[in-house]
């Protein structure tokens, strides 16, 4: 063996083995990262570590995207180089990983003005989704906007929802606090289409309506009224009422036959701490195990709400049950002279102690034509000014609800929780820390680099 070594050394000299041994070792490194390099291709895994979840989809379009049936393609028209493509590659990029129905692309319109006109493109950033002949624009993207822009390329038609009117309800078209023209947009942007209703002027509930929403009247609905929503359940039809306290008689009894009651309170949440610790703003966030409400985890909040009681034993043909709950250290006030003078005090006995019903649903199995049965659906709520444009986009109120109506519509692969906007903390300095900063990262940590670089110069030219 040494005779062999001493002839290899004589042989290579030691410069050719340790090029050797260097040509050798990057080879098995290069082999090695093509080998990561084809399995993460194939088999690859994200991890999302932001603080806010910045790479993570929401439940819903997690859920819309799981739910694709056919191929949808998202042409992305922006400039090469441009600022905001990098942002619209990574959400596109979300999309393609969570499912195999969707592909994207990105196009230059400055190069391919043909693409450009074809699609009518007039400004850059704009995304076209593509799915079975129909076309979606998504002008200004966002993940919610694009979401939204998908259910609206693969679903068929458009279901109708229409809203009572001619009692006080909440507007439409009202941009003002109280009003409810969030929700119709967020409605439209589901792929629904949204009507008002004047049932006085019509001959009941219309033929085409998917759901029908009494939104806070502020006056009793008339007989012949309850009538025609009596009749359009009868058929199949569902409906959302949102009750507030001390609601009509006629729309009490109309809930008395399915198995629900309006009780004659105002609730109160002494714990409460929504906007400026208002106690009339009871805290939700005891949820039932229901379609609506079953992975729903966000509080929901209900300014000057009154409760609900269900029957333990409801009438033939008829299945009650409570969806939301506040929490156990509410009650229902039910003196209304001392609930005005501020001066509301819990009284055993007399009060009715939390947890209390704010949302309950009532189901009942009728004939339809042809034979077939058919479920009838409603959903109470205890409130109505939940979801009005102050409220509507405080945690979880406006997922409650458009949960609520995507299950009166049968369109339950939609209820999930939506996107939100990015939470973005900005860090905001004062004018001394902005100097200090300046301070430290432009002159005092170079200067510092810079000095060590001189010091250890003049210690070699010393020792030498």
């Amino acid at each position: 063996m040494r005779f062999k070594d001493i002839e290899l050394r004589s042989l290579f000299p030691r410069s050719i083995r340790y090029g050797a041994n260097v040509f050798l070792l990057t080879i098995f490194l290069l082999g090695i990262l093509v080998i990561i390099n084809a399995l993460s291709a194939r088999h690859n895994i994200r991890f999302d570590l932001t603080k806010t979840k910045r790479y993570t989809l929401s439940p819903q379009s997690v859920k819309v995207l799981q739910g694709l049936k056919e191929e949808v393609k998202a042409i992305a028209f922006y400039r090469e180089g441009e600022a905001a493509r990098k942002g619209a590659e990574d959400l596109l990029e979300q999309y393609a990983y969570l499912s195999k129905r969707f592909k994207y692309k990105f196009i230059d319109p400055d190069r391919h003005p043909g693409k450009a006109k074809k699609y009518e493109i007039t400004s850059y950033g704009i995304v076209v989704v593509e799915c079975g002949g129909k076309e979606e624009k998504v002008f200004d993207l966002t993940e919610e906007s694009f979401t939204n822009a998908i259910i609206r390329a693969t679903r068929e038609g458009r279901k109708i929802i229409y809203f009572l009117q001619g009692h006080g309800e909440h507007a439409l078209d009202d941009v003002q606090r109280s009003g409810y023209s969030l929700v119709k947009r967020t409605i439209e942007d589901q792929n629904y289409k949204v009507k008002t209703l004047l049932l006085l002027r019509e001959k009941g509930v219309p033929q085409d309506a998917a759901v029908l929403v009494i939104g806070g009247p502020q006056k009793d609905l008339l007989p012949l009224e309850i009538e025609d929503i009596k009749k359009y359940v009868e058929r199949g039809g569902k409906l959302l009422i949102m009750a507030d306290p001390y609601s009509g008689q006629n729309l009490r009894r109309f809930l008395d036959g399915y198995g629900l009651h309006l009780v004659d309170d105002v609730i109160i949440d002494k714990l409460s701490r929504v906007l400026s610790g208002d106690y009339l703003t009871p805290v939700v966030s005891l949820y039932e195990n229901h379609p609506i409400t079953g992975n729903f985890r966000d509080a929901s909040f209900f300014p000057v709400a009154q409760s609900i009681t269900i029957d333990r034993e409801p009438p033939g043909g008829i299945e009650v049950a409570s969806l939301a709950k506040t929490g156990p250290q509410s009650w229902g006030e039910l003196d209304r002279e001392r609930l005005e003078k501020g001066e509301a005090t819990f009284e055993e006995g007399r009060d009715k102690e939390g947890p209390l019903i704010v949302a309950a649903v009532s189901t009942k199995r009728v004939e339809a034509k042809g034979g077939k049965g058919k479920k009838a659906r409603i959903v109470l709520f205890g409130d109505s000014d939940f979801i009005t444009n102050t409220y509507f986009g405080i945690s979880g109120n406006g997922d409650l609800f458009l949960n609520a109506v995507s299950w009166l519509a049968e369109e339950e692969d939609l209820i999930a929780i939506r996107p939100k906007p990015p939470n973005i903390t900005p860090i905001i300095l004062s004018p001394s820390q902005v100097r200090w900063v300046f301070w430290l990262a432009v002159v005092i940590l170079p200067g510092a680099v810079i000095l060590a670089g001189v010091f250890i110069l003049a210690r070699r030219r010393w020792r030498r």
